[in-house]
């Protein structure tokens, strides 16, 4: 069937709500599919703030026949789609936890006097690709302002924590009076797809199987996102349950890690599959809190420094897990996704690791360091030297060229990753 060529940056508007349509095979003839080329390569970019237990986490052995480990057990289905870093580190990074200041930046001393942070990784590469979406990128987090972005003369870049915000800003225009209409409608449990349906049906009039298909999978995500935010605010009016540890009741709404990441995954995927922007960082906050995991009875950050008490490690192993989970269930919906002849994850790069190679040290070297998708050749342990760190800069060089950036530096760079290429 012949469907009638629409423009490629189409929306649904109805009052109050501007929802952005993904690429559908209707947006493109041939030859303008031509001209424009191919899907947009996109970037994440995600630092758990407290570390990784690097024994769980990586294998002994290098190479493409590596044994799993402990963390790489929930994401084995996607072993072919990942790679595993050890012993890359940012050579004059230091100072433990401040280090997070320069997890994509490489600037050196953060706990110097005079420290003055530079660009991160996400934000340079806008300077250098210029793209034509609606936001020039997202700074996320999952509990603090704190995120992982700096401007040009190293200003930190606040993050948003609240999903609610992030949503807005993604689908809710209109006057002041709309967006509070709009809102109240979510909180009601009712669809922004209620609010545009009849563009909606009309515009899919004429459209082909697979862009049919395309859109249901869109709406079907839109509607599963606004579900589980009218689920999260349920869940907060809530009473907690009594544990023989610290009473839950007293416990800030941030610990609610795993719903809270779980929504954030949530809009990543929609900001990407929509193209309302290609770069993503996420600053997966520790805490100074009991996580609210099953298993789980002492306070995270003290977790994190267990000086090899085998009953901390214990629990740390049980947080550090389900966070492995929660980067399996980004993959997942990144793989699920059709788009021109792959998937959204063979066009996106997704970077997993941690500014702490030791969080219970503080040390800063020999980083956790994992890298999906984008479209390398994966599948293996790329193992380096644990006493001479390669940059970890190097890798941020090869994402910057795989986004289509002509670079040949970036901070501490000396070079490229030995053994990663293209697929």
């Amino acid at each position: 069937m012949k469907t009638n060529r629409v423009s490629r940056r189409r929306f649904l508007r109805a009052a109050g709500v501007t929802l952005t349509l993904p690429l559908l095979d209707a947006m493109a003839d041939r030859r303008v599919k031509a001209a424009i080329g191919e899907p947009p390569r996109r970037m994440i970019c995600i630092n758990t703030t407290l570390g990784l237990h690097t024994p769980n986490l990586f294998p002994t052995a290098a190479g493409k026949d590596y044994e799993l480990t402990p963390y790489l057990e929930p994401i084995k289905e996607f072993r072919n789609d990942l790679t595993i870093f050890s012993g890359l580190s940012h050579p004059e990074v230091d100072g433990g936890h401040p280090a997070e200041m320069c997890y994509l930046t490489s600037a050196p001393h953060p706990r110097a006097d005079n420290f003055k942070n530079t660009i991160s990784l996400d934000q340079y590469a806008i300077e250098q690709l210029v793209p034509d979406t609606r936001f020039g990128s997202l700074v996320l987090a999952s509990s603090s302002s704190r995120g992982l972005s700096s401007t040009r003369s190293g200003v930190p870049i606040p993050a948003e924590e609240r999903p609610s915000r992030v949503f807005k800003s993604m689908f809710v225009d209109g006057t002041p009076n709309e967006i509070n209409a709009q809102m109240q409608r979510l909180k009601q449990g009712q669809s922004i797809m209620d609010t545009v349906l009849g563009e909606a049906k009309d515009f899919q009039k004429g459209l082909g199987k697979q862009d049919r298909q395309k859109l249901d999978e869109y709406f079907s995500s839109v509607r599963e996102v606004e579900q589980r935010m009218v689920k999260a605010q349920d869940w907060t009016r809530r009473p907690k349950p009594h544990v023989d540890a610290k009473p839950l009741t007293d416990i800030a709404s941030a610990v609610e890690v795993p719903s809270r990441v779980r929504l954030m995954i949530d809009l990543m995927h929609l900001a990407l599959q929509t193209d309302s922007t290609r770069f993503i960082t996420f600053a997966l906050n520790g805490l100074n809190a009991v996580p609210v995991i099953p298993g789980v009875t002492q306070d995270w950050h003290n977790l994190s420094h267990h000086g090899q008490d085998p009953a901390k490690l214990a629990e740390l192993k049980v947080v550090e897990i389900q966070q492995m989970q929660l980067f399996g269930e980004l993959l997942s919906k990144l793989k699920s996704t059709r788009e021109e002849g792959g998937t959204l994850l063979d066009r996106t790069i997704v970077m997993f690791g941690s500014n702490l190679g030791n969080a219970s040290s503080h040390d800063n070297k020999n980083l956790p360091i994992i890298v999906a998708g984008g479209g390398f050749r994966h599948g293996q342990h790329l193992a380096f030297d644990p006493h001479k760190n390669p940059p970890l800069c190097n890798l941020y060089v090869q994402f910057l060229r795989r986004l289509g950036a002509d670079v040949n530096a970036f901070g501490s760079s000396n070079g490229t990753i030995s053994g990663f290429e293209l697929a």
